[in-house]
Protein backbone atom coordinates (compact mmCIF):
# COMPACT_ATOMS: atom_id res chain seq x y z
CA UNK A 1 0.00 0.00 0.00
CA UNK A 2 2.93 2.35 0.89
CA UNK A 3 4.46 1.82 -2.11
CA UNK A 4 1.25 2.16 -4.18
CA UNK A 5 0.59 5.62 -2.38
CA UNK A 6 4.57 6.80 -3.33
CA UNK A 7 3.60 6.00 -6.68
CA UNK A 8 0.66 7.62 -6.91
CA UNK A 9 1.89 10.44 -5.59
CA UNK A 10 4.64 10.41 -7.70
CA UNK A 11 2.78 10.11 -10.83
CA UNK A 12 0.52 13.19 -9.61
CA UNK A 13 3.47 15.32 -9.02
CA UNK A 14 5.18 14.62 -12.42
CA UNK A 15 1.67 15.41 -13.96
CA UNK A 16 1.35 19.13 -12.25
CA UNK A 17 5.37 19.83 -13.36
CA UNK A 18 4.12 17.93 -16.74
CA UNK A 19 1.48 20.43 -16.92
CA UNK A 20 3.81 23.59 -15.62
CA UNK A 21 6.42 22.90 -18.30
CA UNK A 22 3.92 23.21 -20.91
CA UNK A 23 2.27 26.52 -19.63
CA UNK A 24 5.58 27.92 -19.13
CA UNK A 25 6.91 26.67 -22.91
CA UNK A 26 3.28 28.28 -24.51
CA UNK A 27 4.29 31.75 -22.31
CA UNK A 28 7.92 31.98 -23.71
CA UNK A 29 6.22 31.30 -27.99
CA UNK A 30 3.94 34.04 -26.92
CA UNK A 31 6.86 36.27 -25.29
CA UNK A 32 8.45 35.95 -28.09
CA UNK A 33 5.71 36.26 -30.34
CA UNK A 34 5.28 39.81 -28.82
CA UNK A 35 9.11 40.52 -28.63
CA UNK A 36 9.43 40.15 -32.40
CA UNK A 37 6.77 42.41 -33.04
CA UNK A 38 8.35 45.08 -30.78
CA UNK A 39 11.64 44.46 -32.14
CA UNK A 40 10.06 44.85 -36.03
CA UNK A 41 8.40 48.58 -34.42
CA UNK A 42 11.19 49.60 -33.32
CA UNK A 43 13.28 48.78 -36.79
CA UNK A 44 9.80 50.77 -38.52
CA UNK A 45 10.44 53.61 -36.52
CA UNK A 46 14.27 53.83 -37.65
CA UNK A 47 13.31 53.23 -41.50
CA UNK A 48 10.86 56.47 -40.40
CA UNK A 49 13.54 58.87 -38.87
CA UNK A 50 16.24 57.98 -41.36
CA UNK A 51 13.79 58.79 -44.25
CA UNK A 52 12.37 62.12 -42.47
CA UNK A 53 16.67 63.60 -42.07
CA UNK A 54 17.03 63.23 -45.71
CA UNK A 55 13.43 64.95 -47.00
CA UNK A 56 12.48 66.67 -44.15
CA UNK A 57 9.64 68.94 -46.13
CA UNK A 58 7.55 65.98 -47.10
CA UNK A 59 3.27 67.29 -46.69
CA UNK A 60 2.50 64.57 -44.56
CA UNK A 61 -1.15 65.48 -44.14
CA UNK A 62 -1.72 66.79 -47.52
CA UNK A 63 -0.30 63.16 -48.90
CA UNK A 64 -2.67 60.92 -46.31
CA UNK A 65 -5.84 63.30 -47.09
CA UNK A 66 -5.79 62.17 -50.75
CA UNK A 67 -8.40 59.54 -52.00
CA UNK A 68 -7.33 56.41 -53.50
CA UNK A 69 -7.93 57.15 -56.59
CA UNK A 70 -6.02 60.99 -56.31
CA UNK A 71 -3.06 59.32 -55.10
CA UNK A 72 -3.29 56.68 -57.44
CA UNK A 73 -3.01 59.08 -60.26
CA UNK A 74 -0.33 61.24 -58.72
CA UNK A 75 1.93 58.04 -58.44
CA UNK A 76 1.23 57.29 -62.21
CA UNK A 77 2.04 60.36 -63.17
CA UNK A 78 4.95 60.93 -60.67
CA UNK A 79 3.91 63.93 -58.96
CA UNK A 80 4.59 62.08 -55.91
CA UNK A 81 7.13 58.93 -55.60
CA UNK A 82 6.26 55.30 -54.12
CA UNK A 83 9.01 56.16 -51.73
CA UNK A 84 7.51 59.34 -50.24
CA UNK A 85 4.17 57.72 -49.71
CA UNK A 86 5.53 54.72 -48.02
CA UNK A 87 7.39 56.18 -45.56
CA UNK A 88 4.53 58.60 -44.73
CA UNK A 89 1.76 55.63 -44.33
CA UNK A 90 4.59 53.46 -42.56
CA UNK A 91 5.23 56.73 -40.35
CA UNK A 92 0.99 57.45 -39.36
CA UNK A 93 0.84 53.86 -39.12
CA UNK A 94 3.28 53.64 -36.52
CA UNK A 95 1.22 56.89 -35.00
CA UNK A 96 -2.21 54.49 -34.71
CA UNK A 97 -0.82 51.17 -33.72
CA UNK A 98 0.63 52.95 -30.52
CA UNK A 99 -2.88 54.50 -30.11
CA UNK A 100 -5.14 51.27 -31.04
CA UNK A 101 -3.15 48.06 -30.78
CA UNK A 102 -3.92 47.51 -34.26
CA UNK A 103 -0.76 45.87 -35.72
CA UNK A 104 0.80 42.45 -35.36
CA UNK A 105 3.80 42.76 -37.30
CA UNK A 106 5.17 45.40 -40.15
CA UNK A 107 6.12 43.88 -43.18
CA UNK A 108 10.03 44.86 -43.99
CA UNK A 109 10.11 43.23 -47.22
CA UNK A 110 7.77 46.43 -48.25
CA UNK A 111 11.35 48.18 -48.72
CA UNK A 112 12.43 45.53 -51.39
CA UNK A 113 8.66 45.42 -52.56
CA UNK A 114 9.28 49.07 -53.04
CA UNK A 115 13.09 49.03 -55.41
CA UNK A 116 10.97 45.92 -57.09
CA UNK A 117 8.04 47.76 -58.71
CA UNK A 118 10.28 51.18 -59.70
CA UNK A 119 12.93 48.84 -61.51
CA UNK A 120 9.37 47.58 -63.87
CA UNK A 121 8.55 49.48 -67.27
CA UNK A 122 4.84 48.63 -66.49
CA UNK A 123 2.61 50.19 -63.49
CA UNK A 124 -0.01 48.00 -62.23
CA UNK A 125 -3.58 49.98 -60.48
CA UNK A 126 -2.09 49.97 -57.36
CA UNK A 127 1.25 51.40 -58.18
CA UNK A 128 3.00 52.34 -54.86
CA UNK A 129 -0.13 51.95 -52.94
CA UNK A 130 0.75 51.14 -49.29
CA UNK A 131 -1.67 48.16 -48.67
CA UNK A 132 -2.21 46.42 -45.15
CA UNK A 133 -3.14 42.83 -45.00
CA UNK A 134 -5.09 40.64 -41.99
CA UNK A 135 -2.68 38.75 -39.88
CA UNK A 136 -3.73 35.01 -41.85
CA UNK A 137 -3.27 36.65 -45.40
CA UNK A 138 -0.10 34.52 -46.27
CA UNK A 139 2.93 36.64 -46.68
CA UNK A 140 6.35 34.85 -47.98
CA UNK A 141 8.28 34.55 -44.39
CA UNK A 142 5.75 35.53 -41.50
CA UNK A 143 3.37 33.71 -39.14
CA UNK A 144 -0.07 33.65 -40.31
CA UNK A 145 -1.02 33.39 -36.44
CA UNK A 146 -5.18 33.44 -36.22
CA UNK A 147 -4.01 34.84 -32.32
CA UNK A 148 -3.73 31.37 -31.95
CA UNK A 149 -0.48 29.74 -29.88
CA UNK A 150 -0.44 26.80 -32.03
CA UNK A 151 0.03 28.61 -35.17
CA UNK A 152 3.15 30.54 -33.69
CA UNK A 153 6.26 28.25 -34.68
CA UNK A 154 5.06 27.94 -38.42
CA UNK A 155 6.32 31.08 -41.25
CA UNK A 156 4.63 30.98 -44.77
CA UNK A 157 6.77 29.37 -47.36
CA UNK A 158 5.54 31.63 -50.33
CA UNK A 159 3.09 34.31 -50.88
CA UNK A 160 -0.42 33.94 -50.96
CA UNK A 161 -1.85 33.94 -54.26
CA UNK A 162 -3.94 37.59 -53.67
CA UNK A 163 -0.85 38.96 -52.18
CA UNK A 164 1.16 38.15 -55.21
CA UNK A 165 -1.68 39.79 -57.38
CA UNK A 166 -1.51 42.68 -55.65
CA UNK A 167 2.05 42.81 -55.77
CA UNK A 168 2.22 42.36 -59.33
CA UNK A 169 -0.60 45.61 -59.18
CA UNK A 170 2.16 47.31 -58.05
CA UNK A 171 1.12 47.63 -54.48
CA UNK A 172 3.61 47.51 -51.20
CA UNK A 173 2.51 45.10 -48.54
CA UNK A 174 3.39 47.25 -45.73
CA UNK A 175 1.59 45.78 -42.51
CA UNK A 176 -0.25 42.87 -41.14
CA UNK A 177 -3.21 43.47 -38.90
CA UNK A 178 -4.43 42.29 -35.58
CA UNK A 179 -7.13 39.95 -35.66
CA UNK A 180 -9.78 37.98 -32.74
CA UNK A 181 -8.03 34.72 -31.96
CA UNK A 182 -9.50 31.75 -33.85
CA UNK A 183 -10.96 34.46 -36.08
CA UNK A 184 -14.24 33.73 -34.59
CA UNK A 185 -15.40 36.70 -32.87
CA UNK A 186 -16.75 40.48 -33.74
CA UNK A 187 -14.73 41.41 -31.07
CA UNK A 188 -10.66 41.99 -32.31
CA UNK A 189 -8.36 40.63 -29.51
CA UNK A 190 -6.32 37.39 -28.28
CA UNK A 191 -3.74 36.28 -25.54
CA UNK A 192 -0.89 36.63 -27.72
CA UNK A 193 -0.81 40.03 -29.14
CA UNK A 194 -4.11 41.46 -26.89
CA UNK A 195 -6.89 43.99 -27.36
CA UNK A 196 -7.02 46.19 -30.18
CA UNK A 197 -9.32 49.58 -29.38
CA UNK A 198 -11.72 51.50 -31.56
CA UNK A 199 -9.45 54.57 -33.21
CA UNK A 200 -12.75 56.68 -32.20
CA UNK A 201 -13.30 55.55 -28.58
CA UNK A 202 -10.99 53.20 -26.74
CA UNK A 203 -13.52 52.44 -24.90
CA UNK A 204 -15.22 50.88 -27.80
CA UNK A 205 -13.69 47.53 -30.31
CA UNK A 206 -13.05 48.46 -33.84
CA UNK A 207 -15.08 45.25 -34.66
CA UNK A 208 -14.22 42.15 -35.80
CA UNK A 209 -12.48 39.69 -36.74
CA UNK A 210 -10.57 42.43 -39.00
CA UNK A 211 -10.78 44.77 -36.64
CA UNK A 212 -6.64 45.13 -37.07
CA UNK A 213 -8.00 46.96 -40.09
CA UNK A 214 -10.71 48.65 -39.56
CA UNK A 215 -8.71 50.37 -36.63
CA UNK A 216 -5.57 51.28 -38.65
CA UNK A 217 -8.02 52.08 -42.19
CA UNK A 218 -9.98 54.05 -39.78
CA UNK A 219 -7.24 55.89 -37.57
CA UNK A 220 -5.29 56.76 -41.17
CA UNK A 221 -2.58 54.86 -41.10
CA UNK A 222 -3.31 52.66 -44.03
CA UNK A 223 -5.02 53.57 -47.39
CA UNK A 224 -6.25 50.30 -48.32
CA UNK A 225 -6.66 47.11 -46.45
CA UNK A 226 -7.56 43.24 -47.55
CA UNK A 227 -9.97 41.79 -44.51
CA UNK A 228 -11.89 38.33 -44.50
CA UNK A 229 -15.62 37.49 -43.85
CA UNK A 230 -17.61 34.59 -42.85
CA UNK A 231 -19.83 36.01 -40.26
CA UNK A 232 -19.42 39.63 -40.71
CA UNK A 233 -15.54 40.22 -40.15
CA UNK A 234 -15.05 42.69 -42.91
CA UNK A 235 -18.37 44.36 -42.44
CA UNK A 236 -18.78 44.54 -38.98
CA UNK A 237 -15.18 46.64 -38.38
CA UNK A 238 -16.47 48.87 -41.65
CA UNK A 239 -19.99 49.40 -39.21
CA UNK A 240 -18.29 50.15 -36.23
CA UNK A 241 -15.07 52.05 -37.69
CA UNK A 242 -16.66 54.50 -40.69
CA UNK A 243 -15.50 52.24 -43.44
CA UNK A 244 -16.47 51.15 -46.29
CA UNK A 245 -16.17 47.34 -46.72
CA UNK A 246 -17.51 44.60 -49.29
CA UNK A 247 -17.82 41.00 -48.90
CA UNK A 248 -17.55 39.69 -52.25
CA UNK A 249 -19.00 36.22 -53.22
CA UNK A 250 -16.77 33.46 -51.69
CA UNK A 251 -15.15 32.16 -54.61
CA UNK A 252 -14.87 35.92 -56.76
CA UNK A 253 -11.37 36.24 -55.06
CA UNK A 254 -8.54 33.65 -54.37
CA UNK A 255 -8.32 32.19 -50.66
CA UNK A 256 -5.41 29.75 -51.84
CA UNK A 257 -3.04 30.24 -48.61
CA UNK A 258 -4.67 33.04 -46.67
CA UNK A 259 -5.36 29.59 -43.95
CA UNK A 260 -3.89 27.49 -42.19
CA UNK A 261 -4.30 23.75 -42.64
CA UNK A 262 -4.73 22.77 -38.90
CA UNK A 263 -6.75 25.92 -37.82
CA UNK A 264 -9.18 26.13 -41.28
CA UNK A 265 -12.05 24.72 -38.99
CA UNK A 266 -12.25 27.68 -37.49
CA UNK A 267 -11.99 29.84 -40.44
CA UNK A 268 -13.28 28.16 -43.48
CA UNK A 269 -15.98 25.39 -44.04
CA UNK A 270 -17.32 24.98 -47.64
CA UNK A 271 -21.07 24.89 -46.89
CA UNK A 272 -20.32 28.81 -45.50
CA UNK A 273 -17.18 30.00 -47.16
CA UNK A 274 -14.57 32.38 -45.88
CA UNK A 275 -14.13 35.17 -48.56
CA UNK A 276 -12.00 37.65 -48.73
CA UNK A 277 -12.62 41.37 -49.43
CA UNK A 278 -11.47 45.56 -49.89
CA UNK A 279 -11.66 47.59 -46.84
CA UNK A 280 -11.07 51.67 -47.66
CA UNK A 281 -12.58 55.11 -46.62
CA UNK A 282 -14.34 55.11 -49.63
CA UNK A 283 -16.46 52.97 -52.18
CA UNK A 284 -14.45 54.27 -55.40
CA UNK A 285 -11.49 52.50 -53.63
CA UNK A 286 -12.89 48.98 -52.95
CA UNK A 287 -14.04 49.15 -56.53
CA UNK A 288 -10.23 50.01 -58.12
CA UNK A 289 -9.04 47.27 -55.57
CA UNK A 290 -11.12 44.65 -57.25
CA UNK A 291 -10.95 45.73 -60.64
CA UNK A 292 -6.99 45.26 -60.26
CA UNK A 293 -7.39 41.89 -58.47
CA UNK A 294 -9.71 40.57 -60.85
CA UNK A 295 -7.15 40.26 -63.43
CA UNK A 296 -5.44 37.07 -65.35
CA UNK A 297 -2.67 36.64 -62.97
CA UNK A 298 -5.26 35.84 -60.53
CA UNK A 299 -7.21 33.96 -63.00
CA UNK A 300 -4.08 32.19 -63.73
CA UNK A 301 -2.17 31.69 -60.11
CA UNK A 302 -5.84 30.27 -59.07
CA UNK A 303 -7.89 27.84 -61.76
CA UNK A 304 -10.68 28.13 -59.33
CA UNK A 305 -11.22 31.49 -59.31
CA UNK A 306 -14.02 32.17 -61.91
CA UNK A 307 -12.42 34.36 -65.16
CA UNK A 308 -14.66 37.04 -64.88
CA UNK A 309 -13.05 40.28 -65.14
CA UNK A 310 -14.40 43.43 -63.36
CA UNK A 311 -17.26 45.24 -65.05
CA UNK A 312 -16.90 48.33 -65.31
CA UNK A 313 -19.80 49.46 -67.33
CA UNK A 314 -22.00 48.11 -64.44
CA UNK A 315 -20.14 49.84 -62.06
CA UNK A 316 -20.59 53.44 -63.82
CA UNK A 317 -24.24 53.04 -64.43
CA UNK A 318 -26.49 55.42 -63.17
CA UNK A 319 -29.82 53.88 -64.44
CA UNK A 320 -32.43 54.16 -61.22
CA UNK A 321 -32.60 50.82 -59.55
CA UNK A 322 -35.33 48.19 -57.92
CA UNK A 323 -34.34 48.34 -54.60
CA UNK A 324 -35.83 46.18 -51.53
CA UNK A 325 -35.72 47.14 -48.09
CA UNK A 326 -36.28 46.20 -44.42
CA UNK A 327 -34.97 47.67 -40.94
CA UNK A 328 -34.88 44.67 -38.92
CA UNK A 329 -34.81 41.05 -39.81
CA UNK A 330 -37.25 40.44 -36.80
CA UNK A 331 -34.79 38.73 -34.78
CA UNK A 332 -32.22 40.63 -33.02
CA UNK A 333 -33.77 44.38 -32.89
CA UNK A 334 -30.74 46.79 -33.51
CA UNK A 335 -30.15 50.75 -31.56
CA UNK A 336 -32.87 53.13 -32.57
CA UNK A 337 -29.47 54.87 -34.50
CA UNK A 338 -29.29 51.79 -36.81
CA UNK A 339 -32.76 51.80 -38.05
CA UNK A 340 -32.63 55.08 -38.50
CA UNK A 341 -29.91 54.82 -40.99
CA UNK A 342 -32.17 52.65 -43.43
CA UNK A 343 -34.97 55.07 -43.45
CA UNK A 344 -33.34 57.85 -43.79
CA UNK A 345 -31.65 55.98 -46.87
CA UNK A 346 -34.85 54.97 -48.23
CA UNK A 347 -35.99 58.40 -48.27
CA UNK A 348 -32.84 59.44 -50.11
CA UNK A 349 -33.10 56.96 -52.45
CA UNK A 350 -36.10 57.32 -53.37
CA UNK A 351 -35.81 61.05 -53.71
CA UNK A 352 -32.96 60.54 -56.32
CA UNK A 353 -35.65 58.67 -58.28
CA UNK A 354 -35.00 54.76 -56.96
CA UNK A 355 -37.77 52.21 -56.45
CA UNK A 356 -37.74 51.30 -53.19
CA UNK A 357 -39.73 48.35 -52.79
CA UNK A 358 -40.60 46.42 -48.98
CA UNK A 359 -38.75 43.27 -48.59
CA UNK A 360 -38.76 40.32 -45.62
CA UNK A 361 -35.96 37.67 -45.60
CA UNK A 362 -37.41 34.63 -44.71
CA UNK A 363 -37.27 32.41 -41.58
CA UNK A 364 -34.20 34.30 -40.08
CA UNK A 365 -34.58 32.47 -36.56
CA UNK A 366 -33.90 29.16 -38.64
CA UNK A 367 -31.12 30.12 -40.16
CA UNK A 368 -29.63 31.32 -37.34
CA UNK A 369 -29.95 28.01 -35.22
CA UNK A 370 -30.48 25.49 -37.53
CA UNK A 371 -28.20 26.71 -40.52
CA UNK A 372 -25.02 29.10 -39.64
CA UNK A 373 -23.49 27.70 -36.64
CA UNK A 374 -24.69 24.23 -36.99
CA UNK A 375 -22.13 24.34 -40.25
CA UNK A 376 -19.33 25.32 -37.91
CA UNK A 377 -20.22 23.12 -34.89
CA UNK A 378 -21.61 20.30 -36.51
CA UNK A 379 -19.39 17.84 -34.54
CA UNK A 380 -20.35 20.19 -31.34
CA UNK A 381 -17.35 22.48 -30.98
CA UNK A 382 -14.70 19.58 -30.82
CA UNK A 383 -12.58 20.49 -33.51
CA UNK A 384 -12.56 23.83 -32.77
CA UNK A 385 -12.17 23.47 -29.23
CA UNK A 386 -8.69 21.33 -30.27
CA UNK A 387 -7.06 24.41 -31.59
CA UNK A 388 -6.56 26.17 -28.43
CA UNK A 389 -3.44 24.81 -27.44
CA UNK A 390 -2.74 24.79 -23.91
CA UNK A 391 -6.45 26.03 -23.36
CA UNK A 392 -5.16 29.70 -23.96
CA UNK A 393 -8.54 30.96 -24.40
CA UNK A 394 -9.20 34.89 -25.15
CA UNK A 395 -11.74 36.39 -22.35
CA UNK A 396 -14.12 37.41 -25.05
CA UNK A 397 -14.21 33.31 -26.44
CA UNK A 398 -14.70 31.52 -22.86
CA UNK A 399 -18.61 31.97 -23.59
CA UNK A 400 -18.63 30.21 -26.23
CA UNK A 401 -15.64 28.06 -25.46
CA UNK A 402 -17.59 27.08 -22.13
CA UNK A 403 -20.67 26.16 -23.75
CA UNK A 404 -19.17 23.86 -26.18
CA UNK A 405 -17.45 21.83 -23.23
CA UNK A 406 -21.05 21.10 -21.66
CA UNK A 407 -21.37 18.01 -22.51
CA UNK A 408 -23.93 16.09 -25.02
CA UNK A 409 -26.64 15.04 -22.51
CA UNK A 410 -26.46 18.16 -20.60
CA UNK A 411 -27.43 19.94 -24.51
CA UNK A 412 -29.94 17.62 -24.98
CA UNK A 413 -31.46 18.37 -21.70
CA UNK A 414 -31.56 21.87 -22.10
CA UNK A 415 -32.84 21.97 -25.21
CA UNK A 416 -35.80 19.79 -24.02
CA UNK A 417 -36.40 21.83 -21.09
CA UNK A 418 -36.51 25.41 -23.00
CA UNK A 419 -38.46 24.31 -26.24
CA UNK A 420 -41.04 26.28 -25.26
CA UNK A 421 -39.48 29.42 -25.16
CA UNK A 422 -38.66 29.50 -28.88
CA UNK A 423 -37.04 33.43 -29.03
CA UNK A 424 -35.04 32.75 -25.36
CA UNK A 425 -34.26 28.89 -26.80
CA UNK A 426 -32.93 30.36 -30.39
CA UNK A 427 -30.89 32.90 -28.58
CA UNK A 428 -29.46 30.12 -26.40
CA UNK A 429 -29.05 27.77 -29.10
CA UNK A 430 -26.46 30.08 -30.78
CA UNK A 431 -24.84 30.02 -28.07
CA UNK A 432 -24.41 26.81 -26.70
CA UNK A 433 -24.41 25.33 -29.94
CA UNK A 434 -27.06 22.24 -28.42
CA UNK A 435 -27.77 21.32 -31.57
CA UNK A 436 -24.87 18.87 -33.61
CA UNK A 437 -24.68 16.71 -36.91
CA UNK A 438 -24.91 13.27 -35.05
CA UNK A 439 -24.58 11.72 -38.62
CA UNK A 440 -23.37 11.81 -42.00
CA UNK A 441 -26.46 11.37 -43.39
CA UNK A 442 -27.95 14.68 -41.07
CA UNK A 443 -24.41 16.23 -42.52
CA UNK A 444 -25.75 16.03 -46.02
CA UNK A 445 -29.15 17.02 -45.48
CA UNK A 446 -27.97 19.59 -43.42
CA UNK A 447 -26.26 21.08 -46.93
CA UNK A 448 -29.06 19.99 -48.56
CA UNK A 449 -31.04 22.41 -46.03
CA UNK A 450 -28.71 25.16 -47.16
CA UNK A 451 -29.35 25.01 -50.48
CA UNK A 452 -33.12 25.09 -50.22
CA UNK A 453 -33.07 27.92 -48.25
CA UNK A 454 -30.69 29.70 -51.04
CA UNK A 455 -33.26 28.68 -53.71
CA UNK A 456 -36.22 29.90 -51.28
CA UNK A 457 -34.39 33.82 -50.72
CA UNK A 458 -33.75 33.84 -54.64
CA UNK A 459 -37.08 32.74 -55.28
CA UNK A 460 -38.60 35.92 -53.24
CA UNK A 461 -35.74 37.92 -54.90
CA UNK A 462 -36.83 37.43 -58.37
CA UNK A 463 -40.65 37.99 -57.55
CA UNK A 464 -40.21 41.33 -56.03
CA UNK A 465 -38.04 41.91 -59.55
CA UNK A 466 -35.33 43.32 -57.27
CA UNK A 467 -31.74 44.37 -58.41
CA UNK A 468 -30.52 45.38 -54.70
CA UNK A 469 -31.34 45.09 -51.32
CA UNK A 470 -30.74 48.24 -48.21
CA UNK A 471 -30.75 46.32 -44.96
CA UNK A 472 -29.07 47.19 -41.46
CA UNK A 473 -25.83 46.03 -40.04
CA UNK A 474 -24.57 45.55 -36.54
CA UNK A 475 -23.45 48.72 -34.86
CA UNK A 476 -23.17 51.74 -33.68
CA UNK A 477 -19.17 50.16 -32.18
CA UNK A 478 -19.90 47.73 -29.22
CA UNK A 479 -17.88 48.70 -25.56
CA UNK A 480 -14.92 45.81 -25.68
CA UNK A 481 -16.10 42.79 -24.19
CA UNK A 482 -19.10 42.68 -25.30
CA UNK A 483 -19.07 40.85 -28.67
CA UNK A 484 -18.81 37.79 -26.56
CA UNK A 485 -21.83 37.72 -25.07
CA UNK A 486 -23.41 38.64 -27.76
CA UNK A 487 -22.91 36.17 -30.49
CA UNK A 488 -26.38 36.49 -31.61
CA UNK A 489 -26.97 40.14 -32.76
CA UNK A 490 -24.61 39.21 -36.06
CA UNK A 491 -28.10 37.96 -37.79
CA UNK A 492 -27.83 40.70 -39.79
CA UNK A 493 -24.37 40.51 -41.50
CA UNK A 494 -24.70 36.20 -40.78
CA UNK A 495 -27.20 35.96 -43.41
CA UNK A 496 -25.26 36.89 -45.80
CA UNK A 497 -22.69 34.52 -45.30
CA UNK A 498 -25.10 31.58 -45.58
CA UNK A 499 -26.64 33.11 -48.72
CA UNK A 500 -22.78 33.60 -50.17
CA UNK A 501 -24.23 36.91 -52.11
CA UNK A 502 -22.01 39.82 -52.00
CA UNK A 503 -22.83 42.65 -48.93
CA UNK A 504 -21.20 45.75 -48.69
CA UNK A 505 -21.12 48.22 -45.62
CA UNK A 506 -21.32 52.31 -46.44
CA UNK A 507 -21.14 54.81 -43.27
CA UNK A 508 -24.27 57.05 -43.63
CA UNK A 509 -24.80 58.86 -40.35
CA UNK A 510 -23.43 59.23 -36.83
CA UNK A 511 -25.14 58.51 -33.73
CA UNK A 512 -26.89 61.48 -32.38
CA UNK A 513 -27.40 62.79 -28.68
CA UNK A 514 -31.22 61.99 -29.93
CA UNK A 515 -30.33 58.76 -30.60
CA UNK A 516 -28.91 57.96 -27.41
CA UNK A 517 -31.80 59.64 -25.24
CA UNK A 518 -34.27 56.98 -27.71
CA UNK A 519 -31.91 53.89 -26.59
CA UNK A 520 -33.14 54.76 -23.04
CA UNK A 521 -36.31 53.57 -24.02
CA UNK A 522 -34.99 50.01 -26.06
CA UNK A 523 -37.02 47.12 -25.41
CA UNK A 524 -36.01 44.71 -27.93
CA UNK A 525 -38.22 42.51 -28.30
CA UNK A 526 -38.19 40.79 -25.05
CA UNK A 527 -36.61 42.97 -22.86
CA UNK A 528 -34.48 39.51 -22.11
CA UNK A 529 -31.28 39.72 -20.40
CA UNK A 530 -29.15 39.83 -24.78
CA UNK A 531 -31.95 42.89 -25.18
CA UNK A 532 -30.47 44.69 -22.20
CA UNK A 533 -27.09 43.93 -22.88
CA UNK A 534 -26.94 45.25 -26.45
CA UNK A 535 -28.55 48.06 -24.79
CA UNK A 536 -25.34 48.22 -22.76
CA UNK A 537 -22.93 47.39 -25.40
CA UNK A 538 -23.89 50.16 -27.61
CA UNK A 539 -24.41 52.60 -24.82
CA UNK A 540 -21.98 55.91 -24.81
CA UNK A 541 -21.44 56.16 -28.69
CA UNK A 542 -22.24 59.80 -29.74
CA UNK A 543 -20.55 60.81 -32.46
CA UNK A 544 -19.95 56.95 -33.63
CA UNK A 545 -20.33 56.25 -37.14
CA UNK A 546 -23.60 55.03 -38.14
CA UNK A 547 -23.94 52.74 -41.62
CA UNK A 548 -26.71 50.52 -43.57
CA UNK A 549 -25.56 47.36 -45.76
CA UNK A 550 -26.37 47.07 -49.37
CA UNK A 551 -26.41 43.78 -51.04
CA UNK A 552 -26.63 42.09 -54.83
CA UNK A 553 -26.79 38.81 -56.00
CA UNK A 554 -23.77 36.34 -55.79
CA UNK A 555 -21.60 37.36 -58.88
CA UNK A 556 -22.72 40.83 -59.14
CA UNK A 557 -19.85 42.61 -56.89
CA UNK A 558 -19.83 45.71 -59.58
CA UNK A 559 -23.82 46.33 -58.80
CA UNK A 560 -23.64 45.80 -54.86
CA UNK A 561 -20.45 48.66 -55.71
CA UNK A 562 -22.38 50.59 -57.88
CA UNK A 563 -25.57 50.47 -55.45
CA UNK A 564 -22.60 51.59 -52.21
CA UNK A 565 -21.18 54.04 -54.29
CA UNK A 566 -25.33 55.69 -54.48
CA UNK A 567 -25.66 55.36 -50.97
CA UNK A 568 -22.75 56.96 -50.31
CA UNK A 569 -23.04 60.05 -52.88
CA UNK A 570 -26.38 60.68 -51.33
CA UNK A 571 -25.80 60.69 -48.12
CA UNK A 572 -22.30 62.86 -48.41
CA UNK A 573 -24.77 65.37 -49.97
CA UNK A 574 -26.87 64.95 -47.14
Amino acid sequence: PHAALALLGGSAAALVVWKWLGKRQIQKKMEEARRTRDEGMKKMVKVVQKFREQIPSVQTDAILSLPLLELTARLQEGSLSPKTVLYTYLEKALEVTQQTNCLRHFIPECEEQLQEIQRRREKGLLYGIPISIKDHIGHKGHLMTCGLVQCLGTLAQEDSVLVKVLKRQGAIPFAMTNVSQSLFSYDCSNPIFGQTLNPFNPQKTPGGSSGGEGALIAGGGSILGIGSDIGGSIRLPSSFCGLCGLKPTAERLSVWRTLLPNVDICSCPSPVPCALGPMARDVDSLALCMKALLCQEMFWLDPTVPPIPFDEEVYSSSGPLRIGYYDTDGYFPLPPCMWRAVQETREALQAAGHQLVPFSPPRIHYVMTELFLKTFFADGGHAWLNVFTGNIVDPSLKPQVNCCKIPRLVKKLLALILKPQFLLLSKLRTVAMIFTCRSVKEMWNHHHQLEAYRTEFITRWRELQLDVVLCPVLGPAFTTGYPGKLLTAISSTMLYNVLNFPAGVVPVSKVTEADEEELKLYRGYCDDPWDRMLKQAVAGAVGLPVAVQCVALPWHEELCLRFMKEVETLSREK
